[in-house]
């Protein structure tokens, strides 16, 4: 699927992640050489993955930047790969801040812009966004990786969150992306306490009412690990799957999931019972 998600009939898409980074919190170094991360997008699309979203550079918490050429040697060549054998209806996501690696990716072959910065880090992705006409995924991030861990406060986290995603639709449209491309992140985990994401989750149909499609990306972040006692991150899959519910239940139209067959099940099941209930 090349478009943004659009309508209130669109059914929820899944999100395969794909690091291709040896520090990701979860699954740093697993997909690191291009055929390892290849089969395992290929795994994802056949488990009922929509898109996949590719990134070099990790930005949990405590990540430093990476500069754009090594982004460009982890993700090009898988790109490049998988465009050669997924067919056009399986969109590819460049996941990065920095509008040189994006525009790399959609000149090897990807469809979307993911921006973690949502254009504050780089000036020229939102102007690259409008003049190659794609989506873009524009998030929610209070201070930078390395350190926006370290003690985040609001006074209302939905509020000022709803706030500044709405402060960026403006500025994307600003820079002549159309609206039917833009779609907003809370931005689960970045910059974010266990009490401000309980928050959020909770107030995502808040979120929902500003008018682009809603990206979730709740997979196996630590405030899941610390409401379930789970220090192995893989595992929290179960818990995933309760975020991915609760976000099609309040009307998130996508999720980012590292683990697609569960995700997948819980999102169809979630919305058919959306369904059920109009």
């Amino acid at each position: 699927m090349n478009s943004t998600p659009s309508g209130s009939e669109a059914p929820p898409l899944i999100m395969g992640i794909l690091n291709v980074t040896p520090d990701s919190f979860s699954d740093g170094g697993c997909y690191s050489d291009t055929a390892s991360a290849v089969q395992h997008a290929l795994e994802m699309i056949d488990e009922g993955a929509d898109l996949i979203d590719i990134g070099g550079e990790s930005t949990r918490p405590g990540s430093q930047p990476v500069p754009a050429p090594e982004q460009e040697r982890r993700v090009i060549p898988v790109i490049l790969r998988l465009r050669e054998c997924v067919p056009r209806s399986t969109a590819i996501s460049i996941d990065t801040t920095c509008a040189r690696v994006a525009e790399s990716a959609l000149d090897a072959g990807a469809d979307w812009i993911n921006d973690t910065s949502a254009g504050r880090d780089d000036p020229a992705m939102l102007a690259l966004a409008a003049d190659r006409e794609v989506p873009v995924v524009l998030m929610h991030r209070q201070g930078m990786p390395d350190a926006m861990q370290k003690n985040p406060r609001y006074a209302d986290v939905v509020a000022e969150v709803r706030g500044f995603l709405a402060e960026r639709i403006e500025a994307a449209l600003a820079a002549g992306i159309a609206q039917e491309k833009i779609l907003t992140d809370p931005g689960i985990g970045f910059g974010k306490t266990l009490e401000h994401n309980l928050a959020l989750m909770a107030g995502l149909d808040e979120l929902v009412r500003l008018g682009p499609p809603v990206l979730l990306g709740a997979s196996r972040k630590r405030f899941l690990s610390a409401i379930c006692r789970e220090s192995d991150l893989a595992a929290l899959m179960p818990a995933t799957c309760a975020t991915t519910t609760i976000g099609v239940l309040a009307g998130a139209k996508v999720f980012r999931v590292h683990d697609v067959a569960g995700n997948r099940q819980a999102a169809d099941m979630a919305w058919a019972i959306r369904c059920a209930r109009r």
